[in-house]
């Protein structure tokens, strides 16, 4: 892994072109069902003290896309996500922590008008110039989260048991972010 203190301080900006926000729950107690977001936003701002910096990220949920237009259809009504009451899903930084060789990013998340902290294990994944002379900073990182905890509590029994959609959902970011 890379060392933060290669990130020159100030403002990023997420480049959604070369980064995706993904995904899975799992579905039926046997497989897991993966999806995207397509539209999403943010501004990373690198302190003097790298672990001093904020990460504040917006995901429009409309934009989910599973590969199901029916499932994508379900997932935007107000069994899930509820796009037309609470169209974004938000995170804000409240804390960057070293442990070991690794980082932790914690901050709040924001769903359905809830807001609840998470951790994700950070990647910072190194520095580069693009052909065009842009400065360029890469990140991994995931966490996993129960969706009951924002209030997504929609499910149905199975006759062989167990529940149609599993609680928990992993969160996945690859994210390019260019110096402004």
């Amino acid at each position: 892994m890379a060392d933060l203190s290669k990130l020159t301080p100030g403002k990023w900006q997420i480049d959604p072109t070369h980064s995706s926000v993904t995904f899975s729950v799992r579905h039926l107690m046997i497989s897991k069902v993966k999806g995207s977001f397509k539209d999403f936003s943010g501004t990373i701002i690198i302190d003097e003290d790298p672990l001093k910096s904020t990460v504040d990220a917006r995901v429009a949920l409309a934009s989910v896309d599973t590969g199901d237009e029916q499932r994508d259809a379900h997932l935007k009504g107000s069994d899930f996500f509820d796009t037309e009451t609470y169209p974004d899903m938000v995170f804000t930084t409240t804390g960057l922590r070293q442990d070991g060789g690794d980082y932790l990013l914690d901050g709040e998340l924001s769903i359905l008008g809830v807001s609840k902290p998470v951790t994700f294990e950070l990647e910072f994944e190194g520095v580069s110039a693009d052909p065009w002379g842009n400065t360029k900073a890469g990140f991994s990182a995931k966490t996993e989260i129960n969706r009951k905890d924002w209030g997504m509590n929609y499910n149905a029994a199975l006759e062989t048991g167990g529940v149609l959609i599993g609680e928990k959902a992993k969160i996945e970011l690859d994210i390019e972010a260019a110096k402004l």
